[in-house]
């Protein structure tokens, strides 16, 4: 079966090809990326010669590249991942999101609606608990809870949302949809809240928390929310939603004094010492107070359950950084961005143009 992986070089698409593409060689899995600057190819080292595996470098905003992909590989399935998924980057500049996150989804679902009988088995699309906008001090999210974002990139997201589930009721589209809470674990790019204030604090660089550090989420380790969507696209119910969560709410303030802890431990410093970097700065606009999901429906359902606690999770990802100061050295100097132009520049062009 040919699956069709959107967005497969960034954070959450890698773990998900690297624990699948060995586990199921009865799959040919392809990669579609635009490779932007938070994707990596080399997340995907330990795959990339592998027979059933294989990387198309294409913008999912391009209409006509998408056709032509879906044409050539006729998939039966479609992982949809790709997103520009930064909240702050979003306030700054919302552009990009509309383009990949609206635009690219209705792109992805025309293609995959063309698809001859036969093929197009599932489109499962991959979404956020900040669709469902702020929650009071009690409370949990759940797959009946209104939308009400609070950002360009929520917002952003809603509305691919809300594409997936209009084509399934217009089209007849095969559609499964999960809403994931907050990710952590190998290869997030350094701009999110876990791996930014991992690699200050091991650089002995300020740790910047918003307003008081008192806004809440709900924390899941990258593996399980992986595992919950191959669950999902095998056991979940066709037109429907899913929550996946991890159970696991922390103040943003707990989770940086938990990173100091851990650092210093591996550092063999105080933690007192590392805790001392957290400076207080300005809050973002619109900055939701507390996330935390309702995983019941997943669970009873298809018989998911995470694996690691936060305290587990969070233990191996400070581990994994620490274990590759190289491919850190590389996101951060920018070395890894003109590697990327010097060898994926001209690849994919073939007889049926860009690819």
């Amino acid at each position: 079966m040919d699956i069709v992986v959107t967005g497969g070089a960034g954070f959450i698409g890698s773990n998900f090809l690297n624990l699948l593409v060995p586990r199921h060689p009865e799959h040919r899995f392809i990669n579609v990326d635009k490779l932007t600057y938070a994707a990596n190819v080399r997340n995907l080292s330990a795959i990339e010669n592998r027979p059933n595996y294989r990387l198309e470098r294409v913008d999912i905003a391009d209409r006509d590249a998408v056709r032509a992909l879906f044409e050539r590989e006729k998939p039966q399935i479609v992982v949809h991942f790709a997103a520009e998924s930064h909240v702050d980057r979003s306030i700054v500049a919302p552009d990009a999101f509309i383009e990949t996150n609206i635009a690219g989804t209705f792109n992805l679902l025309e293609a995959f609606r063309a698809l001859p009988k036969g093929y197009g088995q599932l489109f499962h699309h991959v979404s956020t608990d900040e669709v469902y906008g702020s929650l009071g001090a009690t409370g949990l999210f759940t797959e009946q809870t209104a939308y009400d974002p609070s950002s360009p990139y929520s917002a952003s997201k809603a509305a691919s949302d809300h594409l997936v589930r209009a084509y399934h009721r217009t089209y007849g589209l095969p559609t499964k949809l999960t809403n994931c809470s907050n990710n952590y674990g190998p290869y997030q790019f350094p701009e999110k809240l876990i791996p930014l204030m991992l690699l200050n604090a091991l650089e002995g660089k300020p740790l910047p928390v918003y307003g008081q550090g008192t806004n809440v989420r709900d924390w899941l380790y990258v593996d399980d929310h992986c595992e919950a969507i191959w669950t999902v696209m095998h056991k979940g119910r066709v037109g429907e939603t899913y929550n996946i969560g991890g159970r696991s709410e922390q103040k943003n303030l707990d989770v940086v004094h938990a990173i100091c802890d851990l650092v210093a431990e591996a550092k063999g410093v105080p933690s007192g010492e590392l805790r001392a970097l957290i400076r207080y700065v300005q809050d973002r606009p619109g900055h939701d107070l507390r996330y935390a999901i309702d995983a019941s429906k997943l669970m009873n359902e298809c018989g998911w359950a995470p694996r690691e606690s936060f305290e587990s999770g969070l233990r191996k990802t400070v581990r994994w950084y620490l274990d590759n100061p190289g491919w850190v050295a590389e996101v951060r100097s920018g070395e890894y961005r003109e590697w990327i132009e010097r060898n994926y520049a001209t690849r994919g062009e073939g007889p049926g143009g860009k690819r």
